[in-house]
């Protein structure tokens, strides 16, 4: 039962993400989603910026993080560190994720007071989040799944990659898109099978 309510909060998570992005993007007049970082539906002073930070980072962000509770209660008695500290740090990940949407840019200054703490978020976000799942990648090995680690592995590389590629390779607006669009595919679809010891 708790495995089908965390699959559901991790469906949730995406699809409450890709709705607020898209209605949100709609909504606000000469928004192009090719030229614009997500970050700009919730800056102040922009119109409707209070609901897209709920409904695009703060909700995602908790049912992330009902998910990496999920995974961290589920573990077996005696789990090795690979596969705790793993979990815990997608935890983080999640609450950093969450927390974008508590922290929002200034449109008008976008590098400075909480604006600046809004990229903090976004950086612990991803770097938290390569980290669980290059760990989380190393227990699935050890239990001798493969798929699951290379699910783990596929996720944070993607992540990593499109989060500190070069502006030159791609847009930033589409690689930022792309790295939360890989995060959300993980918590919608986590590698599962027997837990990792």
């Amino acid at each position: 039962m708790k495995d089908r309510a965390a699959r559901i909060a991790g469906a949730a998570a995406a699809a409450c993400f890709a709705l607020a992005l898209a209605g949100f993007g709609a909504a606000l007049d000469g928004y192009g989603h090719a030229d614009w970082p997500v970050a700009v539906l919730g800056a102040a002073g922009v119109p409707r910026a209070a609901g897209f930070n709920l409904l695009g980072y703060l909700v995602p962000g908790l049912l992330a993080g009902f998910v990496a509770l999920h995974g961290r209660a589920a573990l077996p008695r005696g789990s090795g560190l690979a596969a705790r500290l793993g979990w815990s740090l997608a935890l983080l990940a999640a609450l950093a994720f969450a927390a974008q949407g508590l922290l929002p840019l200034d449109a008008s200054a976008p590098d400075a007071g909480r604006g600046r703490l809004h990229g903090v978020a976004w950086s612990l976000w991803g770097l938290a989040f390569v980290a669980a799942s290059a760990l989380l990648a190393v227990a699935a090995a050890r239990g001798r799944r493969l798929p699951a680690a290379l699910g783990h592995l596929c996720a944070g590389g993607l992540v990593f990659a499109l989060g500190w590629l070069p502006a030159d390779a791609m847009p930033a607006p589409l690689a930022q898109r792309l790295a939360f669009a890989a995060w959300l595919a993980w918590v919608a679809c986590v590698p599962r099978g027997r837990p990792a010891r």
